[in-house]
């Protein structure tokens, strides 16, 4: 059962009052049962487990008493850790939550499906709130998450829940932008293949393309790896050797694509240009450099422990925008 919410809030929280409404007996009675005290009789003891089963209540460790604030366990779900964003992005978050005094519990669900539903299952017995990236329809998280703070991060399509949005517009415009006044009109993009419908980042090429009187339909979808990344450029330029310079869905496809452009003996940046999405810090290790939509990995991971704290606080959580994080062109010597 799940509470009536406002549009475009975060579900209401089954409370102790919602129980002992429902059970009807006092607050006091109610945290006796859940405590397994003995001050009341089985019978009203048993109506109160079973009103809390039915609501879906679920009593944080710290509401119990069994922790204190400063030593909350975080779930931190990400789909990929060898991607380095999302290790980036974890890492900021640990350092965060490590100067609050917390504790972070990592879960990789290797972006399957059924992974994220796994973590969900065993989730809501080990931590005090969450944070993560699922794809999942927001039933199961509510189901898995009822009574626990959650923060979304990149969660494209519209959510009830607390959201940190990734907006790349401006930044893949001015990506564009820039690859025009270097006089490049065959402008291709390497977009995450395994999702079933075109990505956000997709939109945001399409959109800038246009505007600047660009075919947007040079499109080649890769496997979120340096060996994907290599794959679709090799693809992409068989199909359309005209192309001139690509700009990819995050900057491990845009590695992948530097070492094949290398093997092919295309020169980068005059004879092939390459921007990525992200701004990793491993970009600025390879040669030459990588250019890119870069995003504040390190602001994305604190903003998502504020959002945390502020709701496991009770005080006023941060307003939808300003859970945004922009992404800039960051220019280096790939395009």
């Amino acid at each position: 059962m799940v509470l009536p919410s406002t549009a475009g809030t975060e579900p209401r929280k089954i409370t102790i009052n919602d129980v002992a409404k429902s059970a009807g007996v006092s607050r006091q009675t109610v945290s006796r049962a859940l405590n397994d005290k003995d001050e009341i009789d089985v019978d009203t003891k048993q109506r109160v487990l079973d009103a809390a089963r039915a609501l879906g209540y679920r009593p944080s460790r710290f509401a119990r008493g069994l922790v204190r604030q400063d030593t909350m366990t975080i779930g931190l779900v990400i789909p990929d850790l060898l991607n380095p964003f999302f290790t980036e992005v974890a890492a900021a978050a640990l350092e965060a939550a490590r100067a609050r005094g917390w504790q972070v519990v990592v879960y990789d669900t290797g972006d399957r499906a059924e992974e994220e539903l796994g973590t969900l299952q065993v989730i809501s017995s080990q931590v005090d709130a969450v944070i993560g990236y699922f794809s999942c329809p927001e039933s199961e998280l509510e189901k898995f998450t009822r009574g626990m703070p959650v923060v979304l991060i990149g969660r494209e399509q519209r959510t009830r829940f607390s959201a940190i949005t990734i907006d790349g517009a401006e930044g893949v415009h001015a990506a564009v932008a820039h690859l025009v006044a270097r006089g490049h009109t065959r402008i291709g993009m390497l977009d995450h293949h395994t999702r079933a419908e075109p990505s956000i980042r997709h939109e945001w090429f399409t959109t800038a393309a246009r505007a600047h009187g660009v075919d947007p339909g040079l499109v080649v979808g890769a496997d979120q790896t340096a060996d994907g990344g290599g794959a679709a450029l090799k693809a992409m330029l068989a199909a359309h050797p005209d192309v001139t310079a690509v700009f990819t869905f995050n900057d491990i496809i845009a590695l992948g694509a530097l070492r094949e452009a290398r093997r092919l003996g295309r020169n980068v940046p005059h004879e092939l240009a390459v921007i990525g999405f992200d701004g990793l810090q491993l970009g600025a290790l390879v040669e030459p450099p990588l250019t890119s939509v870069a995003l504040d990995t390190r602001g994305l991971g604190a903003l998502a422990i504020e959002q945390i704290a502020r709701l496991l606080s009770g005080t006023e959580a941060l307003a939808a925008d300003e859970l945004v994080v922009r992404g800039e062109l960051r220019l280096s010597g790939s395009a």
